[in-house]
């Protein structure tokens, strides 16, 4: 494992973490770590975007569709009882 050192961290964020670690029964660093694993395992936008962007999108809905769609929707939660 690596161990990081994080500088120039606020008190007030500091304290805000020490606070969330001891509500979990935890160290600091392990909060910390198990946080950073979180955020590590999260795709970044430019993931998502390729991923988007390879899917085949032959059998989706067409613009007209997607547009009638939308527009029943907002007629439907818009309508006053």
């Amino acid at each position: 494992m690596t161990t990081l050192h994080i500088r120039d961290v606020s008190d007030d964020v500091a304290a805000t973490l020490k606070e969330r670690a001891a509500a979990e029964g935890k160290s600091l660093s392990a909060y910390v770590a198990a946080e950073l694993a979180k955020i590590a395992a999260r795709p970044t936008i430019e993931q998502i975007v390729a991923r988007l962007k390879a899917r085949d999108r032959a059998n989706g809905p067409t613009p007209d569709e997607i547009i009638a769609a939308v527009r029943a929707g907002r007629r439907c939660c818009c309508s006053a009882p």
